[in-house]
């Protein structure tokens, strides 16, 4: 049997955790991760059991060294992780993972420290492990998630074929701990260039140098030539691909360099050093074995450190952490240069706000002159778009939406923004189009994590308004399922067929089941008055089930038809056969039975699976409503399952009130 990899222990059950650097106290992130860790921090000084805190290479180290020498307790070293948050801890973003060390810290070689003892002596040889690097690698890769991930993927990038050389801050600890200097950086810009002859070489910068935090060790006096310096927020994943050699002292992109397929070349000793995977101009004698980037990953970035997960206030593994950045670093990536927006009603520009102008807040304006002139990225709701809008974004609620109704102005806890068109206009491409048949193909993880997310959504329960409500008694029959909708609704209008009433939906059904036993499903924006087509479906329908929970539903039919409601999607999710008569976003893929006019271009076959992946985790935008942050679908389910969902305020309730007595003008609010 193999011998288990365990990160080492805490040294005693719930031990105090003395702290000299006042970091420890105001830094909450870092105190609740310590916390859940099992440490409890405390001031004066400690006594056997007790540990000390340090943290990194700051300039407190030596007061916590000598006081713990002092009282003969041990050091417990504190550092960030090596995926630490979109933005450095000067701009005051708090870590996603902590590094905690009982032997050394993992940027000086003068110790081992546990992180380089795992390296050295752990296995590493578990299949799963392994495969959950490499899967972590691609993750990262598609994703651009580095230390930093404030990086634009889309950002101009230099031609390929260049020679990328690694600048740091001065007074860096790693820097200093690998005994380096300014003359060191000097002397690897050298080699980068003896040893490449006439190859263009991108000095890169930091990205606190970049922010005006700290200064790096190379400025312009040190460009010219086939030398510049790179200062925008490229991805370091597009840098790494552009580059045919990379050189480091002990920058983390080295690391991200091994990942990437790159064999650096290092005039440092940081912990990547060493293991055959760079060229080491001062290597570390003690450091024999030779790993691969699936080991050295493994040991640095999944057992080693102590991630956290703020939307559950709990410890996690490193896929959480990954799905997280994922969805913040989205999130800045569009929102980072500031959005104008057009077409939105009063009651949806503080939920438009919140999701959308975290970075930047928003500009409002339905003036399409004034809107260009902002010279920002343009939004208008989609149902509002006209000629006028050329080249904006489309805004449109996301299909896990809340708990209530939109035209009962409750706020979205999703929304989908489409720069080619929006998923319910067949009549041209959208963005979501393109992510569905991007999907036909998935990854494993990937694969796992759409099956995953749909059992969560069955097995709570949910749907897009979540309203509750038990469903009548069926009749015995077959089955079938047959959802009303707003007869005025841009789906209707842009995606239906020659069927597009209601009345005309459930005639077409009963003419093609004749036998079948029909439950009408009137939409609940209908029901409350809100919106336009109630229909007397008596004599076509069996029975009509109002003020009921559609998802339970679902659970007691044999089929749903329907013109282009997202119920049919909902359908799909649990195994119910689904035939359409116009063509929503989920026909033509080859998962439903398709009577309305789907187009010819979606010939991709991406499977239940690539179409859950591409339609409820990478289109929507997700916010958490408990911390306000931009997060993983997963989050959203949780909330909506737990119920943790604030309600809307008092004027919200009173203006829907009064929308529900001026239902035949409800163009005024939507």
């Amino acid at each position: 049997m193999h011998e288990t990899c365990e990160k080492p222990p805490a040294g005693g059950e719930n031990p105090r955790l003395f702290v000299f650097n006042t970091g420890f106290l105001t830094q909450r992130r870092v105190r609740r991760i310590l916390g859940l860790a099992g440490y409890r921090l405390r001031l004066g000084l400690p006594g056997p059991g007790d540990m000390v805190a340090v943290w990194g290479g700051s300039a407190t180290v030596r007061r916590g060294l000598a006081v713990a020498a002092r009282r003969g307790v041990p050091i417990l070293r504190v550092e960030d992780a090596f995926l630490r948050s979109l933005h450095p801890g000067r701009a005051g973003e708090p870590p996603a993972g902590l590094h905690l060390d009982r032997a050394g810290v993992h940027f000086d070689p003068s110790t081992p420290c546990d992180l380089e003892q795992l390296l050295a002596r752990a296995p590493l040889d578990d299949t799963a492990l392994l495969d959950r690097a490499r899967t972590a690698i691609a993750r990262m890769r598609e994703a651009h998630l580095s230390k930093y991930s404030a990086t634009d993927p889309d950002a101009p990038a230099p031609r390929p074929g260049y020679v990328l050389v690694v600048d740091q801050t001065r007074g860096d600890a790693s820097v200093r701990a690998s005994g380096a200097g300014r003359a060191a950086f000097l002397e690897m810009l050298v080699f980068a260039q003896e040893e490449n002859p006439g190859a263009r070489v991108i000095v890169k910068t930091h990205p606190e140098t970049r922010a005006g935090f700290r200064p790096g060790h190379f400025s312009a006096s040190d460009a010219g030539g086939r030398v510049s310096l790179l200062n925008d927020p490229v991805s370091p994943w597009v840098l790494l691909e552009g580059a045919a050699g990379v050189y480091t002292v002990s920058s983390q992109l080295g690391f991200e360099a091994i990942l990437a397929g790159h064999k650096p070349r290092v005039f440092g000793q940081p912990f990547y050093a060493g293991w055959g995977l760079t060229q080491d101009e001062n290597p570390v004698p003690r450091r024999q074995r030779r790993l691969t980037r699936a080991q050295l990953f493994a040991a640095a970035m999944i057992l080693h450190p102590t991630w956290y997960d703020p939307f559950t206030d709990r410890l996690c593994e490193l896929e959480t952490v990954l799905d997280n950045l994922e969805a913040q670093s989205r999130a800045w990536r569009q929102d980072r240069l500031g959005w104008v927006a057009s077409g939105m009603r009063l009651w949806k520009r503080a939920p438009l706000q919140k999701m959308f102008g975290r970075t930047r807040p928003m500009i409002f304006t339905d003036d399409p002159d004034r809107a260009r002139a902002a010279h920002r990225p343009w939004m208008v709701w989609a149902g509002r778009a006209g000629p006028h809008h050329a080249g904006a974004t489309r805004v449109e609620d996301g299909f896990l939406r809340s708990r209530g109704l939109g035209a009962e102005l409750v706020p979205p806890l999703s929304l989908v923004a489409d720069d080619l068109g929006i998923y319910y206009d067949p009549s041209r491409p959208s963005r979501l189009e393109t992510l569905i048949a991007a999907r036909q193909t998935l990854r494993p993880d990937q694969r796992a994590r759409a099956e995953r997310l749909t059992r969560s959504l069955t097995g709570a329960g949910l749907s897009k308004y979540n309203l509750g409500g038990h469903p009548p008694a069926l009749p015995a029959g077959h089955r079938i399922l047959v959802p009303g909708q707003v007869e005025d609704d841009a789906s209707i209008r842009l995606g239906a067929g020659p069927v597009r009433t209601n009345l005309d939906l459930l005639r077409a059904v009963r003419a093609a089941r004749p036998r079948a036993v029909i439950v009408y499903k009137p939409h609940p924006d209908v029901e409350a008055g809100l919106r336009p087509g109630a229909v007397k479906a008596g004599g076509l329908a069996d029975i009509t089930a109002t003020r009921c929970d559609p998802a339970a539903l679902l659970g007691q039919v044999d089929e749903l038809w329907t013109m282009t409601s997202l119920m049919g999607f909902e359908a799909l999710l649990r195994g119910v056969p689904v035939t359409t008569l116009g063509a929503p976003f989920y026909a033509g893929w080859g998962l439903t039975t398709d009577r309305g006019p789907v187009p010819e271009r979606r010939t991709a076959r991406p499977g239940l699976a690539g179409l859950v992946h591409a339609a409820l985790i990478d289109y929507p935008r997700y916010r958490d409503p408990v911390t306000g942050l931009p997060c993983p679908v997963e989050v959203v389910v949780a909330r909506l399952a737990s119920g943790a969902i604030p309600r809307p305020g008092p004027l919200n309730r009173t203006l829907s009130r009064l929308q529900g007595l001026m239902a035949a003008e409800a163009h005024l609010w939507r």
